[in-house]
This record gives structure tokens, C-alpha cells and sequence, in this order.
């Protein structure tokens, strides 16, 4: 009789085979990152770091793209500041409100960030063939859509 847990590494769920693909990238991006220079940077950073733009970002921007709570985001955006790669500075569409905005050291990074991910993604491409990752990409990023539409 085959078990659930012997069922779920024969046939992980979509769950599973998410985590497993986002985990196994963190790893790979941020050994890198570090390799480039960026060994203070740890995942959790990634939800302010892969949606800010070079122009700034709002904190409830940041959450609502991360789907991570605004007190995390907050957190957050307080260890990259001490770090160095993001400042606060007053939006100038309301001066009530703060943009979060990266420094050079967070644009250096940026940029690597976008050159590894280039990277392993040509990796795959090439390990399944282009057209294969192309499609695998599109139903993908529908399947990202869809759990992310209300029903």
C-alpha cells in the first residue's frame, strides 16, 4: 500500500513542486549574490528587492506584489536600509507618503540579480529545450493568475 508520503514524492502537488522549484532557485541566486558581493542579503529580502523599481516603490505596493503584510515589508525595508541597498525618501505625487528606493549598492545588485536569473533560466531552457521551457513559462505564469484571482 503506498503511503500519502510515498504518493507526494511520486506525484508532488503543485505546493510542492513550487516550493521546491522557488527554494532550489533562492539557494542558487543568493550563493551567487554573495559570490558578487551581496553575502549580507538573505531570501526574506527578496520580497522587497524583486518588486522595487529603480525609481522607488511604496511600501503597500511592495506588499501587495510580495504578498507579504506591510509590517513585514516595514521590517524589511528597516534591515536593507541598515544594510545599505534601500533608503526612504517622501513621494513626490504625496509628500505624506515614502518611497522606498535603492541605492547603488542596490542597483549593483539589481543588476546581478538579473544576470543570474537570466542564467539558470537559460540553464533549464537549454536542459528541456526553449520551446518546452517557453510553454512550461506561459501556463506557469496562468496558473500564478489564477491562484492569485479571487474566485
Amino acid at each position: 500500500m503506498n503511503t500519502r508520503s510515498e504518493r507526494k514524492r511520486n506525484d508532488p502537488d503543485l505546493g510542492m513542486l513550487s516550493a521546491q522549484v522557488l527554494f532550489a532557485l533562492q539557494k542558487e541566486l543568493f550563493r551567487r549574490l554573495g559570490e558578487a558581493g551581496h553575502a549580507s542579503l538573505r531570501p526574506r529580502h527578496g520580497a522587497v528587492l524583486a518588486y522595487v523599481d529603480a525609481d522607488g516603490t511604496r511600501a503597500a505596493t511592495l506588499s501587495a506584489l510580495s504578498g507579504q503584510h506591510k509590517q513585514v515589508i516595514s521590517t524589511l525595508v528597516d534591515e536593507l536600509v541598515e544594510l545599505g541597498y534601500v533608503e526612504r525618501r517622501p513621494d513626490p505625487q504625496d509628500r505624506r507618503a515614502k518611497l522606498v528606493v535603492p541605492t547603488e549598492l542596490g542597483l549593483d545588485m539589481m543588476r546581478h540579480s538579473d544576470e543570474i536569473v537570466s542564467d539558470i533560466e537559460r540553464h533549464h531552457a537549454e536542459a528541456v529545450g526553449p520551446e518546452a521551457y517557453a510553454a512550461f513559462k506561459r501556463v506557469f505564469r496562468e496558473v500564478a493568475r489564477l491562484q492569485r484571482t479571487p474566485e
